[in-house]
């Protein structure tokens, strides 16, 4: 039985302290792929040094996070560009818009996640989506730069069953987190309706801790506990879970 972590900022400072124990605590867990999504220049040497350290497990991606679209925006995209020609990626991510924390640069966002969208394009690369309080932003877009050579994933997906059939109509994938094993968040049993090939699992670690650590530091192993809490809604043993959902990241991925 394999997991795959579709998102998990191992490279953070969070770890610091324990990064290679966290690693291979994951991959003792059975969690043997653990993809890691780009925010920006700044943290970008530390994950491709991590990528350097665990090149069967931890593997990077390329983009610019929406929280990181500041003025100096088109320097991050200038790299993102750069770094894609020369580069050896597993996908452009993660990429989107955010509304939650602040909406001064939304138009620039917008610009930015279009772009990135278009390079995902050029490379047959998959997209990884943040989308914060900005479905109805994101999707538009989507929409009118959808053909056939564009896929990917909406990261932390906590919309309803609406979205979830907006999403898979355009043979996009949910990744599904922590979230999901809150009692009051209704993920779960949203989650039930949806076809288990449309799921991947992730972490977002470190943060969105499931239960029983919420509250916590989150890590790349505990995405066995959404896979537990999948398996529970789902009526299905947690080795289904893994099989589907580690099958789907391998297509997605192309790993």
């Amino acid at each position: 039985m394999q997991f795959i972590d579709t998102h998990t900022h191992l490279y953070l400072e969070n770890f610091n302290a324990d990064r290679k124990q966290v690693v291979e605590n994951a991959i003792d867990r059975n969690v043997s792929k653990m993809l890691m999504p780009a925010i920006d220049t700044g943290t970008y040497n530390a994950m491709m040094k991590l990528a350097g350290e665990f090149p069967d497990n931890c593997l990077p991606m390329i983009g610019l996070h929406p929280t990181s679209v500041k003025e100096t925006f088109m320097n991050e995209l200038d790299f993102v560009k750069q770094e894609l020609n020369k580069g050896n990626y597993i996908g452009i991510g993660e990429i989107g818009i955010d509304l939650y924390w602040d909406d001064t640069f939304v138009e620039e966002q917008k610009y930015a996640f279009r772009l990135q969208v278009q390079l995902a394009k050029e490379y047959n690369l998959p997209v990884v989506i943040h989308q914060r309080d900005s479905f109805s932003q994101i999707y538009p877009i989507i929409k009118e730069e959808l053909t056939d050579d564009l896929h990917g994933v909406f990261h932390c997906f906590t919309g309803d069953l609406h979205e979830a059939r907006l999403i898979m109509e355009m043979g996009f994938k949910m990744g599904i987190g922590g979230i999901v094993t809150f009692k009051k968040a209704g993920l779960a049993e949203t989650v039930a309706d949806i076809p288990m090939e449309h799921l991947v699992l992730e972490t977002d670690s470190p943060f969105l801790t499931p239960a029983p650590y919420r509250g916590k530091r989150n890590e790349s192993a505990y995405v066995t506990y959404v896979a537990e809490k999948i398996a529970q809604v789902k009526d299905i043993s947690i080795e289904e879970v893994a099989e589907i959902t580690s099958t789907t990241a391998k297509q997605l991925f192309n790993l």
